[in-house]
């Protein structure tokens, strides 16, 4: 069976992410294309496909439509309407809400069984809409969640203290968006205490800038999607090389049946297992009010009762 990917949604979050598939290593065969607008798709397939004599990667790149679906590992959804100046990730779910149930469909309905990817904010409720809508096993419906987020604040940290930002274990856990947080009990770096690098001062700026990072990216630029595209490759790769890595990502949490972000590991069955780590008690309280926003952000769109097998 080919690794085909189908990328829904090709404005500048899913072309990121193709154009970094195309970049690095990776075992995809083919990159479908399927946007609203056909003819710009048309031009990017065209961009793309020039950019292979010098890709360390051989894949095909065309423009298709929901029936090429059917025989995809991967979905990837980078639909929706991006964050603007002022907004909130939680203010687009009305307009994005509406758009991923007929995407959904259109998926399910080409006979579609392999792993749904999901980019668009709020990212947590549209990976668990997409769980609603798809019926799929919990464990194919994987949200980007925190991914991103621990990577700004492992490059933060690495720039403050000087220390390569792979070395550096620390996650951002919880909604990808203004409740976010650090599970800083848990962060070390070569198992030790990420206290012996960084005052109690350090941690709260670094977290805050976290948190603000892409609010700051828009106001300078408009959109952030370098950064997604990268984290969308790495979850892409962890899934077609079956390798078992973890990451951040928002997936099912039956206990609190909610998609959230915690470690995670992932594999070619999507989330293999979530990792739940100690938290203190400030932290746990961090954490059940992030599943309370995504909770309440859910009962706007009447995505209670989510089913799964």
């Amino acid at each position: 069976m080919k690794n085909r990917i189908v990328l829904i949604g090709c404005g500048n979050v899913g072309m990121s992410y193709a154009y970094a598939l195309l970049n690095q290593h990776t075992y995809v065969d083919e990159l479908i294309l399927i946007d609203l607008n056909k003819e710009k798709i048309e031009g990017e397939a065209m961009d793309l496909n020039h950019c292979l004599a010098y890709s360390p990667s051989k894949v095909r790149i065309y423009v298709g439509d929901y029936q090429d679906c059917k025989e995809a590992r991967i979905v990837v959804i980078a639909a929706g309407s991006n964050q603007e100046v002022g907004e909130t990730r939680m203010d687009l779910i009305h307009k994005n809400s509406q758009i991923f149930q007929s995407i959904i469909e259109n998926v399910m309905q080409s006979g579609f069984d392999g792993i749904f990817l999901i980019a668009t904010n709020p990212l947590d409720v549209m990976t668990c809409l997409t769980l609603k809508y798809s019926k799929l096993p919990p464990s194919r419906v994987i949200g980007s969640g925190t991914t991103l987020d621990t990577a700004r604040l492992r490059y933060l940290i690495s720039e403050k203290i000087n220390i390569c930002p792979k070395d550096i274990q620390a996650y951002v856990i919880g909604e990808h968006g203004d409740s976010e947080f650090v599970a800083w009990s848990n962060a070390n770096i070569a198992l030790t205490s990420i206290n012996a690098f960084l005052t109690k001062e350090d941690q709260q700026q670094l977290e805050e800038e976290v948190k603000d990072a892409a609010y700051e990216i828009i106001q300078k630029k408009g959109a952030t999607y370098y950064g997604i595209g990268m984290c969308l490759v790495r979850i892409t790769s962890a899934i077609l090389e079956d390798k078992n890595i973890i990451l951040p990502v928002s997936s099912y949490d039956k206990t609190n049946q909610v998609c959230i972000s915690t470690p995670a590991i992932v594999n070619k069955n999507g989330v293999q297992e979530k990792i739940f780590i100690p938290l203190n008690p400030e932290e746990t309280e961090k954490l059940t009010h992030s599943i309370a926003i995504i909770k309440k952000a859910l009962d706007i769109v009447d995505a209670t009762g989510i089913k799964t097998k």
